[in-house]
């Protein structure tokens, strides 16, 4: 099971990490950032696709993609590219990632900024804030039921929102009555690592007016964006296309190719949601 080892490494090295930064100082370190930047404002539906630019090494389905010997300046390239937030991969074990390049990045960009991980304890959510995290990702698969709501209310509790990510029907409906304002349909099965690039299309309808449908993953193309949107996604989350290739062209392009009014929103829906997050 790929999802059920990355997470036990993912606790472990925590657990390695909390032998010399104990929770009390980790916990210091969160409260001492400045409030976290309003992710939810900045995704909210829009006449045009958003997207999610994602700082990424490798992966177990691709193996290694691009050194990225600067997150920081890869992520500063995004912001430029009209990105609406950025994703750092923080798992070093398989994607190369770590807290030091979160960091990096939460200290150079203005966007709303991912800790993108296998997380699973209170101790990584604190880490996460105090790396100055203003999302942090939550795979309903890797979660029992207890833990989720657990670190789901803990990372409201520290200002930050919640990514919940699904793969079926039966975890849309678990993000669902979470009351998650995000929510994230990611193609690639964590378990098997296949992908099914027409699953969001068949969840988009399940996902509610009041949060925002992200896609994730199996994309590589202009094509690829343009039929997430016309699914119904509100932000599409990329990551290899972006580190392969000149990150700004490569944007632009996306964007154009999103440039659309999304399938089930009306323009009055969109702005009545946006007003929402605003609000809030």
């Amino acid at each position: 099971m790929v999802l059920a080892d990355l997470t036990a490494g993912a606790v472990q090295d925590a657990e390695r990490r909390a032998q010399t930064r104990p929770l009390a100082m980790v916990e210091r370190a969160a409260a001492a950032r400045p409030a976290a930047r309003d992710a939810r404002a900045a995704l909210a539906p829009a006449d045009r696709v958003k997207i999610i630019a994602e700082v990424k090494r490798a992966s177990p389905s691709r193996g290694a993609l691009a050194d990225i010997p600067d997150p920081a300046l890869q992520a500063s390239r995004y912001e430029q590219g009209g990105a609406s937030a950025i994703s750092v991969l923080t798992e070093g074990r398989r994607f190369g990632g770590s807290l030091a390049d979160l960091e990096a990045v939460t200290a150079k960009v203005t966007l709303p900024v991912l800790r993108k991980d296998f997380i699973a304890t209170p101790y990584q959510v604190l880490e996460a804030r105090a790396a100055g995290a203003d999302l942090v990702l939550l795979i309903v698969a890797g979660l029992s039921r207890p833990v989720l709501e657990q670190l789901h209310a803990l990372i409201l509790e520290l200002g930050m929102t919640p990514l919940v990510e699904t793969h079926s029907a039966e975890e849309l409906e678990v993000a669902v009555d979470l009351g998650a304002h995000l929510i994230g349909v990611n193609a690639r099965n964590l378990h098997t690592l296949e992908l099914d690039r027409d699953l969001f299309a068949r969840l988009a309808d399940r996902i509610p007016d009041s949060a925002v449908r992200i896609a994730e993953s199996a994309v590589l193309q202009p094509d690829d964006v343009a039929r997430y949107r016309d699914a119904g996604a509100d932000v599409v989350l990329i990551g290899e296309a972006l580190v392969t290739g000149d990150p700004i062209a490569t944007l632009n392009a996306f964007l154009a190719a999103g440039d659309t009014p999304v399938r089930g929103r009306t323009e009055s829906k969109c702005a009545a949601l946006s007003d929402r997050r605003e609000s809030k």
